[in-house]
């Protein structure tokens, strides 16, 4: 790419969209396209094609995606994997019709099995069966992963699929219901603080900043809100006028996860855009037979990982929330570990530069 080149970031606005925009304006890129939901839906065939064949990109970065957490997951199975679908197969198939010289599909460390390997390689996809609760997700960026695979074998394109591992970052999603888990840490030890410091009006600010469900921030009384946090976690025991708080978390607390700033994240993405093709990466270990090319997908990650008790501690810290935190393990806890091996990325020249502690800091900072 150069510095003029016409680029289609697709999900700008999102967590990982808007880093990566973020950080082609940092390095120069003068010709970003953006559109938003409002102008064009992703998910419908035709006017996908009538943006392609008006705008003519000639590169694109598909960060566009329904995401969410282990409940939104397992709660909206179908709509995670029909419009994920209809999301990639429109806008890899346009991006071939209309030749885009490079296009880059973000895909997820959810794709890998349950039980595969630690850490898991870009060849352990597809080995065994996938986390129950959300395999449909899954399916569908494996499907998107696959689509740039065989649109590139057969058409002779030029699409890369990255795996980020658990990403986090400006801009993420905070819902109560269908977040992931380190921006639901972030918001409900905050919430926590602020009901512990008997500061209501912080609550309602918050609530007013990143919703509440049918609770209304202005309307809604104080036991009408406790109650609507008690069902999220947020449990209340109240004695003369002060306020004593634990915090319920979903699953045992045991399952390791690795987390990734969404800035790095976005610059190993550019990184793999400006230095690095199809031909590049299919070199070395992908062929598993004669004239089979299949794992050509990179993991973005940083090699290393925590348990999520580990990490809501870091959490309640850095917020400085007091009360307790107990894991409730009758509820699932979704796949028991998830570290990427991210040799095949460090072979090709990028490491992750942003330690753990410091990014979860920046975003409560923001927050």
């Amino acid at each position: 790419m150069n510095k003029d080149n016409s680029i289609f970031v697709a999900g700008h606005r999102g967590l990982v969209g808007s880093a990566i925009m973020k950080s082609l304006q940092q390095k120069g890129y003068k010709n970003i396209i953006t559109r938003t939901h409002a102008e064009l839906d992703l998910t419908n065939q035709q006017a996908v094609a009538e943006f392609f064949s008006e705008i003519k990109p000639q590169y694109v970065i598909l960060a566009a995606a329904k995401v969410g957490g282990i409940m939104a997951n397992n709660t909206y199975r179908a709509q995670f994997i029909y419009e994920n679908i209809q999301i990639q197969n429109n806008v890899i198939h346009q991006s071939h019709i209309n030749k885009v010289r490079k296009l880059l599909f973000l895909g997820s460390s959810c794709v890998y099995p349950k039980n595969a390997p630690q850490p898991m390689r870009e060849e352990h996809l597809l080995t065994s069966e996938l986390e129950y609760t959300n395999e449909p997700y899954a399916i569908a960026k494996i499907a998107g992963m696959k689509m740039c695979e065989a649109y590139n074998i057969q058409y002779g394109d030029n699409f890369i699929s990255v795996m980020p591992t658990n990403l986090y970052g400006y801009n993420d999603n905070y819902h109560l219901e269908n977040s992931h888990v380190l921006p639901a840490l972030i918001r409900k030890m905050h919430l926590s603080k602020c009901i512990e410091r008997n500061d209501m009006g912080a609550v309602r600010d918050d609530f007013r900043k990143y919703g509440a469900g049918t609770i209304s921030p202005d309307q809604s009384s104080d036991a009408e809100i406790l109650d609507y946090l008690d069902k999220h976690g947020i449990q209340v025991i109240s004695a003369n006028g002060v306020h004593s708080v634990s915090l319920r978390l979903w699953g045992s607390g045991r399952p390791l996860r690795e987390f990734l700033w969404s800035d790095d994240m976005a610059d190993a993405c550019i990184f793999l855009m400006e230095n690095r093709d199809f031909k590049d990466i299919i070199e070395g270990n992908v062929f598993t037979g004669e004239n089979q090319i299949r794992n050509c997908h990179i993991n973005i990650g940083t090699g290393k990982e925590i348990t999520i008790k580990e990490l809501a501690l870091l959490i309640k810290n850095i917020v400085g929330f007091n009360g307790e935190v107990v894991f409730d393990d009758s509820k699932p806890d979704g796949t028991p570990r998830k570290l990427l091996n991210i040799s095949k990325l460090e072979s090709l020249g990028w490491v992750s530069k942003t330690e753990l502690s410091e990014g979860i800091a920046k975003v409560y900072n923001q927050y």
